[in-house]
């Protein structure tokens, strides 16, 4: 039996980055082995244990052939006799295609310290297209490591769109799908991730609805940019610029697809695209099955986005709907999120990355003031059930007007 250290933990400490886990290969074991010495097998598809002290994994040396479609349309063979480079040769890109050995010698059959240090994501064999998934996963590692210089080798690049092109990106499921996006948003540059699913054609497959936003212009005078699409990868940087979470991120992607739907003749106004996006923003959740807290946040940033920006603007009676609609008085932080998503947009326009955007503060300042209208004087006052609701609003409408009138002064 020998065990090697492979895939991230390698590349990471090559590059001199930290990383939190380790993965492991056994090349000359077996499953009865390896039940004999205490792991414990987690695998369901293919051989992989789980340390009996640090818990990390340790998978079997394995082999596989393409035997259906889709990310789990695979045959594996794990045998004592698998070799270790046969083993690598089955990795997506070369700088995952790396082992150490226990005395810390590099084994690097494929040449990943060379892609490495010419900053390459480049695929290690064929095999690659026979895996949807590593569409997303390159385009995931080129949102990492874009900071660092990589791009995607131009072979790589052809290959990831014959897999856009073959259908086979229909055959991944949702759940596998949200976790490589999700993972993607959260790195350092997620539009380089977008960018380049549209560069391969997997945006028009998995996001129709996003990648119809590239080539529709917009107002110069609201958007330097013009151009939708543009628009959507300067937000996203500037949500990681700004450290925001998933939930924001995943708003500030999809809170324009509206504006895919305006006919050419009306360009480049877009009146009501935020109305026109809400179907649009429901089909993408739902084709993902995306987390609850990510679908609320999307629609509701989709829809009052705007309002956001106009704040100053709004009559207290809409100023009051708006903060209804947020549920502010339970749900607070999801307000918050909102503010953090409606600043990112309006950040995210070419020369206009530093302008200030009071209208947040305003709009906490408001909730504040709505929030500190008291229910219990209104109860002793003998209002119950729909007359003390419409007494409250009553109330919360009186100190939005208030707090407008002494804002403005």
């Amino acid at each position: 039996m020998q065990i090697y250290k492979v895939g991230g933990a390698v590349r990471d400490r090559l590059l001199g980055i930290p990383f939190s886990d380790t993965d492991w290969v056994v090349v000359g074991s077996s499953a009865d082995e390896m039940l004999a010495q205490g792991y414990r097998p987690v695998g369901a598809d293919f051989p992989v244990f789980l340390h009996p002290k640090t818990g990390e994994e340790y998978a079997l040396a394995r082999t596989e052939r393409k035997s259906g479609r889709g990310y789990g349309g695979f045959t594996f063979y794990a045998s004592p006799d698998v070799t270790l480079e046969e083993d690598l040769i089955r990795r997506d890109l070369t700088i995952n295609a790396m082992a150490e050995d226990d005395e810390g010698q590099i084994v690097d059959p494929y040449h990943g310290q060379k892609d490495l240090q010419a900053r390459l994501l480049r695929h290690v064999s064929p095999a690659f297209a026979e895996d949807p998934l590593r569409v997303l996963r390159v385009a995931r590692f080129a949102a990492r490591y874009a900071p660092m210089g990589f791009s995607v080798a131009p072979e790589t690049l052809a290959l990831m769109r014959e897999l856009s092109e073959s259908g086979e990106l229909e055959a991944l499921t949702a759940e596998r799908s949200w976790k490589e996006i999700s993972r993607a948003l959260m790195e350092s540059r997620p539009d380089v991730f977008i960018q380049l699913l549209r560069d391969c054609g997997a945006l028009a497959v998995l996001m129709p609805e996003v990648d119809a936003l590239f080539g529709v212009p917009q107002p110069p005078q609201h958007h330097p940019e013009v151009d939708t699409g543009e628009h959507v990868l300067a937000v996203l940087r500037e949500c990681a610029k700004y450290d925001q979470p998933l939930s924001v991120r995943w708003a500030c992607l999809v809170h324009d697809v509206g504006k895919g739907e305006t006919r050419e003749e009306e360009w480049p106004k877009h009146h009501a695209h935020e109305h026109l996006g809400l179907p649009l923003i429901d089909t993408i959740n739902a084709r993902f099955k995306v987390p609850r807290d990510c679908q609320e946040l999307a629609r509701l940033v989709g829809e009052y986005h705007t309002h956001c920006h106009r704040a100053l603007e709004l009559r207290p009676n809409t100023l009051l709907e708006l903060l209804q609609s947020f549920d502010i008085y339970r749900r607070p932080q999801r307000f918050e999120e909102f503010l953090a998503a409606s600043e990112m947009d309006a950040r995210g326009r070419h020369g206009l990355e530093d302008r200030e955007y009071p209208q947040a503060e305003y709009l906490r300042g408001a909730a504040q003031a709505a929030r500190a209208v008291a229910v219990q004087p209104l109860v002793e006052k003998g209002y119950k059930g729909a007359e003390l609701g419409e007494a409250l609003k009553r109330e919360r409408l009186n100190a939005l007007k208030a707090y407008k009138e002494n804002y403005a002064s």
